[in-house]
């Protein structure tokens, strides 16, 4: 049996990008409903349903595995099991040989590393979110922000003594004086 794998990616949400590469020899495709390492139950049932001889078919490492470790482990599975993996973007079978260079080779590693932390970032941003998280740099009280500006108008201070004085930097300040539109240059 050839079987197709999909979940939900940083890059193609509703995997319709993974289901347009999956070719149609594919007897049965297994889609997770989300793109968390966590429960991913139709990998789990894939894996329980493989049997010598089967084909496992991706349309890239990173949609089957979520770190390193992880594929290393999978790859090991399929090959006591008998079964091989076909990773489409990368054009590697799990059991062939490969006549990459190690240029190659480091290429399709770092492009998996890459969708790893992608993921990790948009799987982290979501849960906090879901948490009621404010997303992003902590915003300056608006009494300090009063405070660097009165002070630089003033004009007895420096910008250093109104970063110590009010935790606002220069950078900060002058977005906020153009915001108020009191920015001398």
């Amino acid at each position: 049996m050839i079987f197709g794998y999909i979940r939900p990616l940083y890059d193609d949400e509703t995997c319709k990008k993974q289901l347009k590469e999956l070719p149609e020899e594919c007897d049965t495709i297994y889609q997770e409903s989300h793109g968390k390492p966590k429960k991913r139950t139709k990998l789990e049932e894939m894996l329980m349903a493989l049997k010598p001889g089967d084909k496992i078919i991706v349309e890239r490492m990173f949609v089957l595995a979520d770190t390193t470790r992880h594929l290393d482990d999978l790859l090991k599975l399929c090959k006591k099991d008998g079964v091989s993996i076909h990773f489409l973007k990368e054009d590697i079978y799990s059991d062939q040989s490969l006549a990459y260079s190690l240029e190659a080779m480091m290429g399709h590693y770092m492009q998996f590393q890459t969708d790893v932390a992608k993921q990790s970032a948009i799987n982290g941003i979501s849960n906090a979110r879901e948490q009621g998280k404010t997303i992003g740099r902590p915003r300056k009280p608006d009494v300090n922000i009063q405070k660097a500006v009165s002070m630089y108008h003033s004009g007895n201070y420096t910008l250093l003594d109104i970063k110590n004085e009010t935790g606002i930097s220069k950078s900060t300040l002058y977005r906020y004086l153009e915001t108020l539109g009191s920015h001398d240059n």
